[in-house]
């Protein structure tokens, strides 16, 4: 179900309120969220879920997630993290994995942002080019 311009709205200045310097205060998402589910107001499930989805993109947008096809050292996962902080802010959060199917090279995923730097991924574009 899709919410309403009034419930997103609503959605988006509750969101606003949840930012304490930038960052979500879980404090305030969980007053809001007792609130909205105590008084129901009309159309509070719209409310609600479009709340949530922006809470999730919010959370997502601080989450870096690095794939590698090895273990990265200390100095490179230093260095990524640096980079990431240069972009996004020092609140952004790194989750380093491993994937061997990357063959060699990074992907690394911040909220809707992929940048993928993998051997798998050149081999891939390069055969559906010649194919």
């Amino acid at each position: 179900m899709k919410a309403s311009k009034d419930a997103q709205r609503t959605a988006r200045k509750l969101m606003e309120a949840s930012l304490v310097d930038g960052a979500i205060d879980v404090a305030v998402v969980k007053k809001v969220v007792d609130k909205l589910s105590s008084s129901k107001p009309r159309g509070y499930l719209q409310v609600a879920g479009a709340y949530w989805r922006l809470i999730r993109m919010e959370i997502e947008s601080n989450r870096a997630v690095i794939e590698s096809a090895v273990e990265l050292d200390a100095s490179m996962k230093k260095e990524v993290v640096a980079d990431l902080e240069k972009k996004y802010g020092k609140q952004i959060s790194a989750e380093f994995t491993i994937n061997e199917e990357l063959i060699g090279g990074m992907k690394i995923r911040v909220g809707s942002d992929v940048w993928d730097g993998s051997v798998a991924n050149r081999v891939e574009r390069l055969s559906s080019k010649f194919s």
